[in-house]
């Protein structure tokens, strides 16, 4: 379990480093800029989850201060598209949006593997998207309700323990089935739930016993009281390192046996260094590229958005990680030798 009660409180109170300084200067209103491409336009943030969740909560804070820092200051909205974990949002960047620089997707870092491991097979690879950057970084758990049986990873290998998922795409159904094969656990997807909302309302209703690929960042702006009252099990975590407050949380990396399963585990776990990451469609406009990946990170670096970030996160300002360095970890991911992501496949399309 997750260190007790007084240690999710501390949590809340912890601040990651602060944005370099460089950033600040990045963060000179557009009002100092040419008025550029986007003046008089609307710049449109698709959110592939439901209202209410932390993807949906992070996009709106986003939309209010980006449209500051680019160059002719846009209106920038906000707008929900959920559908198959992400994946309906993927595809819509991917054929359809215009490649301006006026429409972005705002994700849960599941969908950013879905293209190398999902049953689809499609036209394009996640490095093709062109990134914007990512608000933070992030653990997965799998979770359970404080009133389930199981209650620890062993009670997991021993009894089956129902989940909640939100599609193919997303870590709610991918995580489960890595687990259960480098593990040997018993995760049971229930899956279809719109977004994180809705598989909340199913843990809280006893339509299922819990959900897995639930970021830390996410359950404290989607259920903070979650974590205040004690209600979730704490049986294991996903992520390249150990969440700093959850140690005695075992974590999958270290737990994976042979060199293939722990290949398997650090795929499905590096996207988790990308939480809530935001593409825009591949072969977008370099110029605007490189604007947005701007006002991206000036943005980030505004002290009202992260205090408003703070104030939805229990306490936690963000952590972004640049277009540049988001746009690297998305080509090392699909450079994942072949094997791995074959074996992935099979496992994840049965």
């Amino acid at each position: 379990m997750i260190e007790s009660t007084i240690g999710v409180l501390r949590m809340y109170g912890r601040a990651p480093a602060r944005v370099l300084l460089a950033l600040l200067v990045l963060g000179a209103p557009a009002s100092a800029q040419s008025e550029g491409y986007f003046k008089a336009k609307t710049v449109v943030i698709n959110i592939g989850g439901t209202a209410g969740g932390g993807i949906d909560v992070g996009a709106r804070i986003l939309a209010r201060f980006l449209g500051k820092y680019l160059p002719g200051q846009p209106q920038v909205v906000a707008q929900n598209m959920p559908g198959a974990g992400g994946v309906r949002l993927l595809e819509y960047l991917a054929f359809q949006a215009p490649k301006d620089g006026t429409v972005l997707g705002a994700f849960a870092s599941g969908p950013l593997v879905e293209p190398l491991v999902g049953p689809r097979k499609p036209a394009y690879g996640i490095a093709d998207f062109a990134a914007i950057g990512s608000l933070e970084k992030d653990v997965a758990f799998c979770t359970s309700w404080h009133t389930s049986p199981v209650k620890t990873l062993e009670d997991a290998r021993k009894t089956v323990v129902t989940v909640a998922g939100t599609g193919a795409g997303s870590g709610t159904d991918t995580d489960p089935a890595v687990l259960n094969e480098v593990l040997g656990v018993k995760f049971k997807v229930i899956t279809g739930y719109l977004g994180t909302q809705e598989t909340a309302l199913a843990v809280e209703r006893g339509e299922v016993e819990g959900r897995c690929g639930f970021g830390f960042a996410s359950i404290k702006a989607s259920r903070p009281d979650w974590l205040k009252e004690n209600k979730l099990n704490f049986l294991v975590q996903m992520g390249l390192e150990p969440h700093p407050l959850a140690k005695d949380v075992p974590l999958a990396l270290d737990l994976a046996d042979t060199p293939e399963k722990k290949a398997m585990i650090r795929l499905m776990s590096s996207h988790l260094a990308l939480g809530r990451p935001y593409l825009s469609p591949p072969a977008t406009n370099p110029e605007r590229l490189g604007e947005l990946r701007k006002a991206f990170m000036a943005a980030m670096a505004d002290a009202e958005l992260r205090a408003e970030f703070a104030k939805s996160s229990g306490g936690d300002e963000p952590e972004p990680t640049g277009g540049e360095d988001m746009q690297r970890l998305l080509a090392q991911m699909q450079a994942t030798p072949l094997p791995v992501v074959e074996r992935l496949r099979v496992l994840l399309n049965p």
